[in-house]
This record gives C-alpha cells, structure tokens and sequence, in this order.
C-alpha cells in the first residue's frame, strides 16, 4: 500500500516520501525496507536513526530533522500500529462455506453468509449471526445466540442458551457456559446444584484458547463489551466483568465476583469469592477483600531463594508468639509508667 493511502486510514501525517511503498509491520531492529514500523517503546529509540524500514510511525516529539528516514506523525503510535496490523493482517478465517461434516440442526437459524468448518454442531434453536465463522469440530449448544461477525476458532464449545454479542472472538478450545462449581454437602455426600443461569457476552469481547467461563447457579455470569481476557483464565459462575476490562492469562476468578469497568488484571492473579472490585483498578496478585478506591494493588512476595525463605517462615510461624509477648511487654510498660506516675 502506498504511505500517504495508508496514513490517511489511521490519521497520520507523512514527513517525507509520501509514494512510498509498504507492504508488512515490522519492528525497527529487523524492518527492511518495504516494511513499516513504529516507535512507542523508548528502549527501541536507539534504533530510530539506523532503521531500514520504509516508514516509521511516531510521535511528534520524535521525528528526527534531517533524516532520510520517512516518518508518519500520529497521536499513539502503538494504536496506530495496532490499525495497521489489521490492514495487513493474513489470518485466514476461522471457517468458509458450509462444511458437509458439519452437522446443523434444522431449527437453528443461520444468517446471512454464516461460516460452518468441518465436524461443527449447531444444536437444536441456536441463533446464528450474519457473517459469522464457527470453526471446525466448535459446538453450539441449544438456543445459544452467536452474534453477528463473531469467530469461533476450532473446538470452541458454547453451551445452552448463551449469549455472545457481534463482533467477538474466540480462540481454540474456550469453554463458555460450562458448570459452575456449586455442591451441597449432605452428611459427607456431595449433591450437584443444577446450574441455571446462562454466561451472556456483550460485544468486541475476545476471550482466550482453553479460558472457561462457568454459567451462573441462578443468576447469569456477566462479561460485558469490549472486555479481552487472555488463555487459561477461570472465570467462574456468576460473576460479572466490567466493560473495557483486561485479565492476562493464568488468573483464577472465584464465583461471585464483580470486577468493574477499566480494570487490568496481571497474568496469574487470583480473587476470592464474593468480592467487589471498583472500575479503573489495576492488580497483580492475590485479592480477597472488596476494592473500593481505584488505583494500583500488588500482593505479591518478592523471590527470595529458598533458605531464606524458610527462615522467613519460621518467624511468620511464630508471630502470634512474638505478638502475645510484646503485648505482655506494653501491659508491663503501661502499669511501670502508672506506679511512677504515682508515685511522683
């Protein structure tokens, strides 16, 4: 594409050669000279002025006088290199056509130029929207509604009478209205609580390959629009994610959670059940009390190596100890200060 096209689609200015052809992303270390790069990390500064790439999309601030390096000015550069992967991007799509594996039952509803791959099923009532992709050997279950241009990768599974909004997408193995955990213990026996609610997704939510979303006991697990939730992510049932919300992979989220709008959760994170997390936090660590004020929380312990740790433990071992004898020692103090006080 040529520069000053592709500079117009993301709002850019050109300073230099407007003609200019590109035709990959590329990052400045290794671009060649038909790719297009850009700058928004200040540790690949050093390589601004050694660059082969065609063009280099950055900041204003940055743009070096007198360089015959070409340089488009944006606001952001790493949105707007986010928008120019897209245009370039070559991932095919998740399904084409209609497989004749695929097995659709005759009271679903497919819209308009539907994808089904080879070996999906589409269960009895399921809605499908306009343009949407289910992947190879994907499951739709019973009056489950897809939304329009959502993308199912393979061996992706929505359960029951789930809802997912347009514009969403699913990466391989993601379990969404799978069972919530929810047992009653008769005299040392478990017994299984029907989980009936449904998991319901808004829209432009992606969710990660082998995440699990758990449908809710009663109520609904809630993932609101424009959430991203990374691979191997537990959410379980009826909790409720807040619009515009991030959670990096491996991160546990025990059932009846509310995490609010604009929060960011760092990969490996865990939340204890029955919590409430405002909107614009963001957590790296273990949670189990509500969050009330936004902000940045760590609960993390720093790595030590592993003497040092069993020492560290040992004392926390002995804490409750060392409390009770300092509490002897502050009753002792205090009724010392009295006699004196006294006697004076």
């Amino acid at each position: 594409m040529q520069l000053l096209e592709l500079a117009q689609k993301i709002g850019g200015k050109v300073v230099g050669n407007e003609q200019v052809e590109v035709t990959a992303v590329a990052n400045l270390a290794s671009a060649k000279s038909t790719d297009i790069s850009f700058l928004s990390d200040k540790k690949m500064a050093q390589y601004l002025a050694t660059t082969k790439a065609a063009a280099v999309i950055v900041k204003e601030q940055d743009v070096i006088e007198g360089s015959n390096t070409t340089f488009v000015i944006v606001a952001d550069p790493y949105v707007a290199f986010a928008r120019v992967a897209k245009i370039f991007d070559t991932t095919p799509p998740c399904a084409e056509g209609i497989a004749q594996s695929a097995v659709i039952h005759p009271t679903a509803i497919l819209g308009a130029n539907v994808s089904v791959g080879p070996n999906a099923v589409i269960e009895a009532g399921a809605q499908i929207g306009d343009g949407a992709q289910i992947g190879a050997l994907s499951y739709v279950g019973k009056n489950a509604i897809i939304g329009q241009r959502t993308k199912l990768w393979s061996n992706v599974s929505i359960y029951h009478d789930c809802v997912v909004g347009n514009d969403c997408l699913f990466q391989s193995g993601a379990v969404i209205g799978s069972d919530g955990f929810g047992y009653a213990n008769d005299k040392g026996k478990w017994v299984k609580i029907p989980q009936l609610g449904r998991v319901v997704i808004g829209n432009n939510v992606e969710i990660g390959a082998h995440t699990a979303i758990d449908r809710g006991a009663i109520d609904d697990t809630v993932i609101e629009d424009n959430v991203i939730i990374d691979n191997l992510v537990q959410v379980a049932h009826n909790d409720h994610i807040g619009y515009g919300t991030a959670i990096a992979g491996g991160t546990i989220i025990a059932g009846s959670v509310t995490l609010g709008k604009y929060c960011i959760v760092g990969g490996t994170s865990t939340f204890n059940g029955h919590i409430k997390i405002c909107d614009g936090v963001q957590i790296l660590g273990q949670v189990g009390r509500d969050i009330t004020k936004p902000g940045k929380y760590t609960s993390y312990l720093p790595v030590v190596e592993h003497s040092e740790w069993t020492k560290i433990l040992l004392r926390l071992l002995r804490i409750n100890k060392m409390n009770d004898r300092l509490s002897k020692i502050e009753a002792k103090m205090a009724e010392d200060n009295k006699k004196e006080t006294s006697i004076e």
